[in-house]
């Protein structure tokens, strides 16, 4: 039975007597249900097909069997609500074992209650708005840099290059360092990184062993070391974020590198896969290209990019946020029961596994007219302050909401107005299909074609 709105979630732990709710477990897909689950999984090689199934027969909530491995699944506004904001205080984001914890150990992503608030907290100012006027240069500037091998009539894989963009950006206006001279160097140490903590075997065995990964972490270690000790040596701006860590009494350089980690981790690779995705979906459209295209003239004319023009773009705007509904970077959110919770009616116990599906939730026809359709229109005239509450989020929800949110939006708009005025873009035919990664990318990646536009000398900057 396919699962709406009328459901009214619930919230209740054991009372003074500590008697445990009577509410049954959620459900386990048997028989039938299985079956068209692993076909799904087998047709299109993608956990994300059988969690598809799963839900289109289950509901909004129900177990995912795996040997080792058996979280309870939620979907929907009602469950994003429910985990993010009324269950907040009864659900740990940090699994000790997990290798995204044992990576970031004391990073802001991976610890709970007030001690991630105190870290928010000296970390939110480099991110906030009024930063983003010395952003936005280094950002136009840095894909000006990473496209300078685009040859006329060549083909690109934007995969890649995004990756070079949002990782050279983010060190640059984060770290106030600049990677490019060690980018070939570090190069496969972050994809390596990456596949550290991306969805394997560890997930059902977690004590399997892990071996090549040692030199890839601690070239990573290395690298971030030395920026901490330079930056120590030579106080340069305070505002950004390795200057603000530094200034705050009692933070060594192991838990700064723990926040430098996080951010260049999570922070780049989420962004890397925006703009991919992003790009496939206008090569996949060239209707809506041409559409961004002729904003981002009108616009912007042939000047660069820049704070005070780039909130101009709605139509781009509205490019991002559908890319984001359809293939968001952070597919999936993942908490541990502290202690017993209901849900529609349902029990989860005290350290039982629980995931939200963002990707799902943005899929979800209760919500979403022709779901699995790219309409940027959606988020044009008001359309975005129509949705629900809960039902559109790619960077989470509630006081854990991304970081980075507001400045991988900025980012995304101001690399695709540079691309779309700069370059005439062809997506080349070539299957591409989500990979569940680190975060959710395009693989085998984006290939497409580029050709100059003609631009004088303004544009270049």
């Amino acid at each position: 039975m396919k699962a709406t709105s009328r459901h009214n979630p619930r919230t209740a732990v054991p009372g003074a007597s500590g008697r445990e709710s009577a509410a049954p477990p959620p459900p386990v897909p048997q028989g039938q249900v299985g079956l068209h689950a692993l076909r799904a999984l087998l047709q299109e090689r993608s956990l994300l097909a059988a969690l598809a199934a799963l839900h289109r027969e289950m509901g909004d909530i129900f177990q995912l069997p795996l040997p080792g491995f058996d979280p309870v699944v939620l979907v929907g506004p009602q469950a994003n609500r429910f985990l993010l904001v009324e269950s907040r205080d009864d659900v740990r984001w940090r699994t000790e074992g997990d290798p995204v914890t044992q990576l970031l150990r004391q990073g802001v992503l991976v610890v709970d209650g007030a001690w991630h608030d105190e870290l928010r907290g000296k970390m939110n100012p480099s991110l906030h708005r009024r930063m983003f006027g010395g952003y936005v240069e280094t950002m136009w500037r840095t894909l000006d840099w990473a496209s300078e091998h685009w040859a006329d009539s060549g083909t690109v894989d934007m995969l890649v290059d995004m990756r070079r963009v949002a990782l050279t950006t983010l060190i640059q206006t984060l770290f106030g360092a600049d990677v490019r001279p060690h980018i070939r160097r570090l190069w496969k140490a972050v994809l390596k990184t990456l596949s550290y903590i991306s969805p394997g075997a560890w997930l059902l065995w977690r004590g399997i062993p892990r071996p090549g990964y040692r030199r890839a972490l601690e070239q990573m270690d290395a690298y971030l070391y030395e920026i901490i000790a330079a930056r120590r040596q030579h106080p340069a701006n305070p505002s950004d974020l390795l200057g603000s860590l530094i200034t705050v009494p009692g933070y060594d350089d192991g838990l700064i590198r723990d926040q430098l980690l996080t951010m260049l981790i999570a922070g780049h690779d989420t962004n890397t896969a925006l703009l991919a995705w992003s790009l496939y979906l206008l090569g996949q459209n060239p209707g809506v290209m041409a559409q961004a295209k002729d904003e981002v003239d009108r616009v912007l004319g042939s000047a660069p990019p820049q704070l005070e023009t780039i909130g101009g773009l709605k139509y781009l705007d509205a490019v991002v946020n559908e890319s984001l509904r359809l293939y968001p970077p952070i597919h999936i959110g993942n908490r541990t029961a502290a202690r017993d919770l209901e849900f529609q009616g349902y029990r989860i116990p005290a350290g039982k596994r629980v995931v939200y599906s963002i990707y799902l939730s943005h899929r979800h026809p209760a919500y979403w007219d022709a779901p699995d359709a790219f309409r940027p229109e959606r988020f044009m005239n008001g359309g975005a302050r129509d949705l629900r509450p809960y039902v559109f989020v790619p960077f989470g929800g509630g006081p854990r909401n991304c970081i980075g949110a507001a400045y991988g939006q900025m980012e995304a708009r101001v690399v695709l107005a540079r691309i779309l005025q700069r370059y005439e873009l062809r997506a080349l035919d070539r299957p591409v299909h989500p990979h569940m990664g680190a975060t959710l990318e395009p693989r085998p990646g984006v290939l497409m074609t580029v050709r100059s536009r003609p631009i004088d000398a303004e544009a270049r900057g």
